[in-house]
Order: structure tokens, then sequence, then C-alpha cells
């Protein structure tokens, strides 16, 4: 397993952790100054946040300090009412492509969505395997164009509390399965072959605040890294709080909650991980409501104490 003690060479941020400091909304830019001053060599910026600043004036900027991306967030929610809603998330998941391209980044992070209306308290339906197939349908649409333009796409598997809302994959197994359904690989199925090379086209954002929890997860890590490419394309770090005051905006810094940090890395490394460890924290309650100063110290020092 890398030694991560001595410094944070391999630290990256989501900008959702800085996105509120001191209980204020602060602009993409001067987050990606103060990740620069503090030698944070890597960032995963969020759509809302690019396209406030503009994403031109974001990719010079990336540029001019030497940044670059651990993934993008996000594009996904396929799911809808009816033939205009699903229209509709097609093109606004080829605009995340586009966007993630322009931005040089290694993927698109995909949350991909379950019950339509659900986070508004009004779902359009209540079938989830519906849910599940409209997912894959759009994944498989999405698929084809990002191929076209060299972009690999993440799942990204959400805890089963946001199964309704926000995501209707919410194990590993189960994106692995999607995975394997959509962008075959030509050698090494699950259980045989080689430590993957290069990223597959359709691979995995694996945050450990939604996974830390899954009986299967070794077993999947496993299968995630066997085949002809890696399906390991992006890995999150936070922690999960005892007691838990809000299921969305309540994670927890590296080290203050229960997961296996350092034991969860050596799985993926052991995959054949050797991407950044990505920072994403919601916390309305507590690290939104620091200074930038204070998050970024704290995660640059638990990067190299705990991840």
């Amino acid at each position: 397993m890398r030694d991560f003690s001595t410094d944070h060479h391999w630290l990256s941020i989501n900008t959702a952790t800085l996105r509120r400091q001191s209980g204020q909304e602060v602009a993409l830019d001067l987050i990606m100054d103060q990740c620069a001053a503090r030698g944070v060599r890597a960032i995963s910026p969020w759509r809302d946040q690019v396209a406030a600043v503009g994403i031109d004036k974001v990719a010079r900027q990336l540029k001019a300090l030497d940044i670059e991306l651990s993934g993008y967030c996000r594009g996904g929610f396929y799911p809808a009412a009816d033939a205009a809603g699903l229209r509709a998330a097609l093109d606004d998941n080829r605009r995340a492509i586009d966007e993630a391209k322009t931005l040089n980044a290694p993927c698109l992070v995909l949350v991909v969505g379950a019950l339509p209306g659900a986070l508004q308290g009004k779902p359009a339906y209540k079938d989830i395997t519906r849910a599940r197939g409209e997912v894959r349908d759009g994944i498989a649409v999405s698929l084809e164009y990002a191929r076209s333009v060299g972009m690999p796409l993440a799942i990204e598997p959400l805890h089963p509390m946001q199964a309704a809302e926000r995501a209707c994959i919410n194990t590993l197994e189960q994106a692995l399965d999607l995975c394997d359904e959509l962008d075959p690989l030509p050698t090494g199925e699950y259980g045989q072959g080689q430590l993957a090379g290069a990223p597959a086209s359709l691979g995995v954002a694996l945050d450990v605040y939604h996974c830390w929890w899954d009986p299967k997860l070794q077993q999947q890590i496993v299968r995630a890294g066997q085949g002809s490419a890696s399906r390991l394309l992006a890995y999150h770090v936070c922690d999960w709080l005892a007691p838990t005051r809000d299921l969305l905006n309540d994670r927890g810094m590296m080290g203050d909650g229960v997961v296996e940090l350092r034991k969860l890395r050596g799985w993926v490394e052991d995959a054949g991980y050797a991407g950044y460890s990505e920072v994403e924290i919601f916390s309305t309650l507590d690290w939104w409501q620091r200074s930038g100063e204070d998050t970024l110290a704290t995660c640059i020092e638990r990067h190299r104490s705990v991840v």
C-alpha cells in the first residue's frame, strides 16, 4: 500500500467539501486558488460550480494552477416520468460528457437517479424495477457517445437510504453487473485474469461513505480490479459518523467515524487502483461552518494520518 504519511501528493478535493465556508457559499475559482496554495494538485468539481464561473475560465485556471481533475460531478439521473423527460436526461448527460472532456477529466461520475419526482416528495411512479431499467437504457446510450469522445463513465453506487430519491444502484455488485452487461471486457472475466491495466469505458466510483457497510465489498473490489481493463475509476473518502445526524449532509472527516479507511484503501490498491483519494464531505452542521483553511488543513492531515 502506498505511503501517504509524508506528503499529500495523492490527495484530491471534491469541491463540494469547500463549497460552503464559514456558513457561506464560495465560488469555484476561489476554491481552486485555496487548493493550489496548499499544494493540492487535483480536484473534482461539480457542474453547477463550473457553470457559475464559466467552463472556459475554469479550464484556463486549472491550467494556470497546474491542477488536474480526479473526476467530474456529475451525470446520471436517467429515470423520468415520460419520454420527454427521458430524452432531456440523455441530452443533459451528453452535455456533461462534453464538459468533462473540455476539462480533461479522467471520468464522469454518474449518480444514476431513482424514482422521478421523489426528491420533491412527489414520485411519478413507485416501480423501482422500472427505474433500474431506465438507468440501464440511459447509460447504454450515454456510453455510446462517451466512447466516441474518449470519456470513461463511472457509476457511483449510493447507500440504500438514497434508493428512492437519488440512486437505485446501491451496491458495488449492482454497479459492476451493469458494467459487465453494457461494457463487456474482452478478457478477464470475474475470478480470472490479471490485475487490470488501462481504465474501462464504463467503471465505478467507489465512495466509502456509501459502500463501507457492504458484506460483499472486498469480494466486489477484487472483481472490479480483474480483467483486461480496470473498473475502479475513482475512490472517494470521508467517514461515517455514529450517530449520524443527517443522512445526506453529515459526512464525517476521515478518522472521526467508524469506517476502516486504511483497510479499504488496501483493498482498492491490491485491486490495482493507484489514483487519487478524493475527499468528498457534505457537512451542514460542522465542516461547512468552518473556514476553508481549517477544512483544507484537516483534510491534508487526515489524508496523511488515517486514509
